[in-house]
């Protein structure tokens, strides 16, 4: 059963920001439902060099149609240079709490199709 709901993960270095993050997507009902899982250890490239970092995840639940919504948000409020934004379909649930995840995210997107990327017009 394919749905109309993405699962979105961003990762950041801190609580404040993580909490910054979760409330703002809320707010503007971006996203029904942050997780956050602290713990997370990251290991990745950066400027040609080998890093690794602690890291708290989000788990974003959230419409398909509010992905750039969610990373300009991200990129706006988010420290990292390049935040990672990524997203996965959720292929199925149980009906109500997908009812419930659209009853509590936006219906469309806020960015003008003008300034969507192209492609996604």
């Amino acid at each position: 059963m394919t749905t109309d709901y993405d699962i979105c993960f961003v990762t950041v270095g801190d609580k404040k920001t993580a909490d910054a993050i979760t409330l703002g997507l809320l707010q503007e009902k971006l996203a029904a439902c942050v997780s956050a899982v602290p713990g997370v250890e990251s290991s990745y490239w950066w400027k040609d060099k080998l890093e690794r970092s602690a890291e708290i995840l989000l788990i974003i639940k959230t419409r398909r149609t509010l992905r750039e919504d969610i990373i300009q948000f991200v990129k706006r409020h988010h420290p990292y240079a390049v935040p990672e934004t990524v997203f996965t379909q959720i292929e199925g649930g149980s009906k109500e709490y997908l009812d419930w995840l659209g009853a509590n995210t936006r219906f469309t997107t806020n960015i003008p199709l003008d300034k969507l990327p192209e492609g996604k017009k």
